[in-house]
């Protein structure tokens, strides 16, 4: 579900580049204020799970599309939604600047999109709710299923939205709409799922990281469970992305079938031209393959093992860069801390 930059306007998405500083923001000042420096490695392995995992597209049965898991809910129920929508946010900047995965002028968009609806509306409005203090099984699986669901459901929509406001495309609101609801209810059932799956595993292992923020008081080290993921991640980007389905995804597949066409491009002037080409040579790996010179035109080379060095790079740049912005948040509020000893 990460737009294009064919799809907004600059005036949208300006003013959702704006939208998602803000929040972005706001978020750093809630992780300085809890003054809890345990939550910034787990912020670093979590995205980089969250990307490998992001590369693996699943087919959607009899639709000729494809999804994948979006991981805002699975942030926020591990991390809160402070921390899980700055670690959505690193994954998102990471993919449009190195991989050439969602348009640099619809970054505001996707990171509003991904973010914001799962960490601040189907966590705490459904997920909290529906789970308890004291989460089952059972209540857990339902949980996790009905809010990234409901999540899927508010981005899907913000995508809509958002393409309909700019006017650049000539995509319907009402044709787009009707396919982009159901296909991504589908995958958001498959998304509730893994997130479930990966929630009952923590549950049995570590089940007070299900408070919704790991809190500074644990009696026990968080490095096994960091390890498993980080190697989940490695294993994922590196290895289980090569069977990644190449149907088109959800976002894809409803633009094709409204436009006729596969891709939509974009005003050849201005904004749009300009971050094209920024992206264009910037992106080391492209697609997550390869790139060559082929008659002066770059073609993708969609190797293995370009899709495992993606895995492995992304990875490791969503790593550092969440665990930049965890830690730049956490040395505030230590530089707070000094200052107030001198007065």
């Amino acid at each position: 579900m990460h737009m294009a930059d064919a799809l907004v306007s600059p005036v949208v998405g300006g003013t959702m580049w704006a939208v998602s500083a803000v929040l972005i923001a706001r978020c750093s000042s809630r992780i300085k204020n809890s003054g809890n420096d345990r939550l910034v490695p787990l912020m670093g392995v979590l995205g980089a799970f969250i990307f490998a995992a992001q590369m693996i597209n699943f087919t959607i049965p009899l639709t000729g599309s494809s999804g994948h898991l979006g991981g805002g809910l699975l942030l926020a129920v591990l991390l809160g939604p402070s921390a899980a929508f700055l670690t959505i946010a690193s994954v998102l900047v990471v993919q449009a600047l190195f991989f050439a995965d969602g348009g640099l002028l619809a970054l505001g968009c996707n990171i509003f999109n991904l973010g914001f609806f799962p960490a601040f509306v189907a966590y705490p409005l459904l997920y909290k709710p529906l789970a308890g203090s004291s989460p089952t099984r059972g209540r857990l699986t339902a949980a996790a299923v009905i809010a990234a669901v409901v999540g899927l459901q508010l981005g899907a929509f913000g995508v809509v939205f958002e393409t309909t406001l700019s006017g650049v495309s000539s995509l319907s609101f009402s044709s787009f709409l009707l396919l982009m609801q159901p296909i991504h209810l589908a995958i958001g059932v498959v998304e509730g799922l893994v997130t479930a799956a990966v929630l009952l595993f923590v549950h049995r292992a570590r089940p007070e990281l299900l408070d919704g923020a790991v809190s500074p008081q644990l009696s026990r080290s968080l490095k096994p469970v960091m390890v498993t993921f980080l190697l989940a991640a490695l294993l994922t980007g590196a290895l289980l992305s090569w069977f990644a389905s190449e149907q088109p995804d959800g976002l894809e597949w409803s633009i094709a079938k409204v436009s006729g066409s596969k891709e939509l491009r974009g005003p050849e002037a201005g904004l749009h031209s300009g971050f094209a080409a920024v992206q264009e040579k910037i992106a080391l790996l492209p697609d997550y393959a390869f790139r060559k010179q082929n008659e002066g035109q770059m073609v993708q080379a969609g190797t293995q093992l370009g899709t495992s060095l993606s895995g492995i790079v992304g990875g490791t740049a969503t790593l550092l860069l969440a665990l930049c912005a965890g830690f730049l948040a956490s040395r505030k509020k230590s530089a707070l801390k000094g200052s107030d000893a001198f007065r």
